[in-house]
């Protein structure tokens, strides 16, 4: 079951559900809304078109990107991908997973971002894939509402919440090592 605005206001008033921090604006009808953080994580220069990556190099995966911090804008570039993340620190109940999307404005202007799921029991920040497919360079400005998370209750509480290496991530958690 989708919580509604009703149900998401009423499990963030509660402390079952933690956003930190909470904007009430931020309720739509069925998700919140998540402004973007002040960082990005862009792709190292160094790996060019003739670079082979290895996800299960260590070496590789350590220089995979570049994360700035502390920015007032942030500009992906045209075709390229690279990783945001939420302002928002999030804590989920152990019966209660979310979706992450991206707002359809973004879409539209030509942004894209694969569908991330987030496990019940999940705390931290949200680490954002974000690929531009338009033709030109894109501003994006720390605060923007960004992406819509949408939370659905399990039918039972897990047996095992979350606790895997992106667990109370604060900020861009880059990729772990393919093992």
């Amino acid at each position: 079951m989708i919580l509604s605005d009703y149900d998401l206001e009423s499990a963030i008033r509660t402390k079952r559900l933690i956003v930190r921090p909470f904007k009430k604006d931020a309720v739509r009808e069925n998700g919140l809304d998540l402004r973007l953080a002040d960082e990005i994580a862009v792709r190292n220069p160094k790996l060019g078109k003739d670079t082979v990556f290895d996800a299960m190099n260590p070496e590789h995966v350590k220089n995979e990107y570049i994360i700035r911090k502390g920015l007032g804008r942030m500009i992906v570039p045209s075709h390229d991908q690279v990783l945001l993340s939420t302002k928002e620190y999030i804590s989920l109940p152990d019966n209660v997973m979310a979706f992450v999307e991206l707002r359809s404005t973004w879409a539209r202007h030509g942004l894209s971002m694969p569908p991330t799921i987030i496990d019940a029991g999940f705390a931290g920040t949200i680490t954002l894939e974000v690929i531009n497919n338009a033709p030109y360079a894109m501003l994006l400005k720390p605060g923007s509402r960004f992406a819509h998370i949408i939370f659905a209750s399990t039918l039972n509480k897990v047996s095992q919440a979350y606790s895997g290496s992106y667990f109370n991530q604060r900020g861009i958690k880059l990729p772990k090592l393919l093992k």
